[in-house]
């Protein structure tokens, strides 16, 4: 997945002659804190909420001050992994895109990333969840999947995480099966160390109990 195609509708840049009042309209109306500022199309920078306030004058001009985010941005064929990196480093509520001649494309929201994500890691879809913890030595895409196949399931997706200065990782497997107990003790049997399970049954059969002891509680 590339920059382009993950632009969101809707949002508008600002021209240099806009004042801080209508940026902060615009912020609300968008739900973001930063809006892109264009001089005809070519792209300035970045202007902040906080930047605004700090004009003491909401009534001036946005291009009568230094833009302190003129380099955060992607351009439209750079992968989606780099719009996170972007985001995530200068702290943004969403990365503009542009073009090799630094034309304003448009905008990823950080709502549109959210989105995205959800369904490329299968949120949606019904199954199980395991966490596993391990050497980042030890760690085989290839046997985790062939583990978890052989028990007639299939791996949906794969989230990595690691601490700095560590070698230990731990790795979230999103599987297509509720019950988990047979793929459990196959991991087990591999000496994989499961940190965490997690499981649709688990949570109905919990509210199953809080039924149950309320119905008793009233029945005294």
């Amino acid at each position: 997945m590339i920059a382009k195609h993950m632009i969101t509708d809707g949002i508008l840049p600002l021209k240099t002659s806009d004042t801080g009042r209508m940026a902060l309209s615009w912020m609300e109306d968008f739900r973001v804190m930063h809006m892109p500022i264009v001089n005809n199309e070519g792209f300035l920078g970045l202007i902040a909420e906080i930047d605004i306030y700090n004009f003491n004058n909401f009534d001036e001009a946005v291009g009568n001050h230094t833009l302190s985010l003129s380099k955060s941005f992607v351009y439209e064929y750079q992968h989606i992994f780099e719009a996170m990196k972007v985001m995530q480093e200068n702290h943004l509520s969403l990365v503009p895109v542009i073009n090799d001649h630094g034309n304003y494309l448009g905008s990823i929201t950080l709502q549109s990333l959210l989105e995205h994500f959800a369904l490329s890691l299968s949120v949606s879809d019904p199954g199980g969840i395991l966490v596993l913890e391990m050497s980042s030595t030890d760690y085989s895409l290839a046997e985790i999947a062939r583990i978890i196949e052989s028990n007639d399931a299939k791996l949906l997706s794969v989230f990595i995480n690691s601490e700095p200065d560590s070698t230990r990782i731990e790795v979230s497997l999103k599987i297509n099966r509720i019950d988990l107990s047979g793929i459990m003790q196959t991991f087990y049997r591999f000496n994989y160390n499961i940190k965490a399970s997690f499981s649709e049954r688990n949570d109905l059969d919990d509210l199953r109990e809080r039924f149950d002891s309320l119905m008793n509680y009233l029945n005294i």
